[in-house]
């Protein structure tokens, strides 16, 4: 194996478990709003999908927040 792909499997490892957890912690306690953006923040250096929908949540949450205390 090269390098390059043994840090894209390192990545995806990492990313993957952090995601899993992460969805893990939707049903049961924890904080699942930090730990999914955490995974796909991860995920998106090497994956273009994960870097989109990292993104699009960022977007999400700015427009929750600004909602929330521009009242």
């Amino acid at each position: 194996m090269t390098k390059r792909k043994i840090k894209k499997l390192f990545i995806s490892i990492i990313g993957f478990t952090l995601l899993c957890i992460g969805i893990i912690t939707i049903i049961f306690p924890g904080p699942a709003y930090l730990i999914i953006p955490a995974g796909l923040g991860i995920l998106g250096t090497e994956y273009l999908w994960a870097r989109k929908l990292h993104e699009k949540i960022k977007r999400e949450i700015n427009i929750i927040l600004n909602r929330l205390y521009n009242k």
